[in-house]
């Protein structure tokens, strides 16, 4: 059976343009109700206030909000984020922090420099390509649960050009259900926010390395054993 892997692929696991029509906000980063919420956190006491060259104002055409939840969540004051104080800026619709492999995962796609942290440019883009996973995200979320179950992935990915089989999309299910486990095997059935990013760009990076040796393009590949582990290590 063919690989049906998308046909029309957009930029490195976004979602397409058309998809999320939630209008999106009068400001930019104002705060919000719903998925990938912000972290908005209470300034820091007097004594521990950044001197003043870390207090300096936005750069030119900056969002002020975004770049003050910026300077509050970069608790060391370096002017650029670790991952861990990146995770402390992306907080799900019920308050859950993003799991750290997601954060990871976007930290690899924004960090153009190599240096292993996110300076404040690389977070607006984090933060626009966020902001436009929340409205695809709020598109499939049929219920209105905060959450995305099986019919909703199941139609989030075909309306991506993935007709992948329900057996699939149970394992995507079982894999990034939060709530699942040792010892709650069976999960709630759902992803979260965060999750639902991480596996429909999973789903995408997966597809464009299968795509990499699918040079006649019929859905098979043959490959040996190293160029398995090859494909394997470069997507992890």
């Amino acid at each position: 059976m063919a690989y049906p892997y998308n046909q029309h692929q957009q930029q490195y696991g976004a979602p397409p343009p058309n998809y999320g029509a939630a209008p999106p906000p009068q400001h930019g980063y104002q705060q919000q109700q719903g998925y990938g919420q912000q972290y908005r956190p209470t300034p820091p006491p007097p004594q521990s206030r950044p001197g003043p060259q870390a207090m300096t104002g936005p750069p030119p055409g900056a969002d002020p909000q975004l770049y003050f939840w910026f300077q509050a969540v970069d608790t060391d004051k370096s002017g650029a984020l670790t991952t861990e104080e990146l995770q402390k800026a992306l907080i799900n619709g019920d308050w859950s922090p993003f799991n750290l492999e997601t954060v990871r995962l976007m930290m690899n796609m924004f960090d153009t420099d190599n240096t292993g942290t996110i300076t404040f440019s690389e977070f607006a883009g984090l933060w626009k390509y966020i902001e436009d996973w929340k409205r695809c995200f709020q598109t499939f979320d049929a219920d209105k649960s905060g959450t995305i179950n099986f019919q909703e992935l199941k139609t989030a990915l075909k309306s991506f050009g993935y007709n992948l089989s329900d057996n699939f999309i149970n394992l995507l299910i079982k894999k990034y259900d939060k709530h699942g486990g040792t010892k709650n095997p069976t999960g709630r059935g759902d992803v979260s926010f965060d999750n639902f990013v991480q596996s429909c760009v999973t789903v995408k990076t997966l597809t464009d390395a299968f795509r990499r040796f699918d040079t006649d393009n019929d859905g098979w590949i043959t490959i040996n054993y190293e160029q398995f582990l090859e494909l394997v290590v470069n997507n992890r």
